[in-house]
């Protein structure tokens, strides 16, 4: 990672731009300053921060640029619920971000979810997966993560102005560590991007509403559960047997089913929250109503929920999503062995909103 990465100020924390302003000749409060125009108003212009003293902005220009993810494409879904952004990055790698909207029920607002990538590409290499097909380039860095929401969050708050003529708090709602790459595999940067988002000195996004998704990284996911954030843990299964699980992904070889549940129970009695079992449904693959049968003998017992979803669109031709019928007799088992699950309505698919589509379509 290039130098600019390790030291935008997007990347810093409270305490880290405290210290870059002591070693510029600054006050401390100037860091707790300069943090909450970078994490909470979210200026990308440093001579906009109007309450810091000029000198200390120009130092800041020789040494730390604000941010360093650039939009380059965006794609809107037809209904207009769905917005994907590709981003390039400082090194000019790219990444994908994604933002769902939810409409609200009679005058409640409705709820905005951004989905984060946590790497460029990913290593893991699933089956079903077009980031995990394309292989990985790197790590991203904790504030080329919160520039993903950053990003939408800016979008939304100028809508809003332009509307009602103030800027709300936040908009952004929910995130979820479920775009390009494996989370868990990103541990630091992850939990550093998690623990800016929820500063309550920046946007100070609930830990409740943000969800990381894994393949199923064992230590890492024990490791979660130690670290005191309420965090809404989804564990991509996809199969209800070792052979099968290790054929459309490589790591069960490594962490099988046994030790994947027993780390996900663990997790539940640390914190108390239900784990979400992503299945993604592949016709003639794990769509079968004996391995809903299997699937739910297996989880038989479990604080969890099942979410089950039609496969995205995948770079091998002959996984194919389960048909409606399928799909809702798989559901109808699960519900039948009284495991909670719901079935997912596919968004974005016009737009390649699936992690990892885009950037490959349009190149590194």
């Amino acid at each position: 990672m290039g130098e600019s990465h390790r030291h935008s100020l997007t990347d810093m924390d409270l305490v880290a731009m405290e210290q870059l302003a002591a070693s510029l000749g600054q006050p401390a409060f100037r860091g707790r300053q300069l943090f909450g125009w970078v994490h909470s108003s979210l200026e990308t212009d440093l001579f906009r921060m109007s309450s810091l003293p000029r000198a200390f902005l120009s130092q800041l220009l020789d040494r730390h640029p604000v941010a360093t993810a650039e939009l380059v494409q965006e794609l809107v879904s037809v209904d207009g619920s769905t917005r994907k952004w590709l981003l390039r990055l400082g090194d000019g790698q790219r990444v994908e971000a994604v933002l769902m909207e939810a409409p609200g029920a009679g005058q409640e607002e409705g709820r905005h979810t951004v989905c984060v990538s946590s790497q460029v590409g990913c290593a893991l290499g699933c089956a079903f997966c077009a980031t995990g097909q394309v292989g990985f380039a790197r790590q991203l860095s904790p504030g080329e993560i919160v520039e993903q929401v950053y990003h939408f969050e800016r979008m939304l708050r100028e809508g809003r102005s332009a509307t009602e003529g103030t800027a709300p708090k936040r908009m952004v709602d929910n995130v979820v560590f479920m775009g390009m790459g494996e989370p868990l595999a990103n541990y630091q940067a992850v939990v550093a991007a998690i623990r800016l988002l929820t500063s309550p000195l920046g946007l100070g996004l609930g830990a409740r509403r943000i969800t990381v998704s894994t393949a199923g990284l064992v230590p890492a996911i024990e490791r979660l559960a130690a670290e005191g954030l309420q965090l809404g843990l989804a564990i991509s299964l996809h199969a209800a047997t070792d052979t099968l699980r290790s054929r459309l992904m490589p790591i069960n070889r490594r962490y099988p089913l046994a030790r994947v549940l027993d780390a996900a129970a663990r997790y539940s009695a640390v914190t108390g929250r239900r784990v979400t079992y992503e299945y993604a449904l592949i016709e003639g693959v794990n769509d079968e109503e004996a391995q809903a049968r299997q699937l739910s003998r297996l989880l038989a017992g479990q604080l969890c929920h099942v979410n089950l979803i039609p496969l995205n669109r995948s770079l091998d031709p002959s996984l194919k999503p389960s048909s409606p019928a399928r799909a809702a007799a798989f559901q109808r088992v699960l519900e039948s062995a009284r495991i909670p699950c719901s079935l997912r309505r596919t968004k974005g698919q016009d737009i390649l909103a699936a992690c990892g589509q885009l950037r490959y379509t349009t190149g590194r």
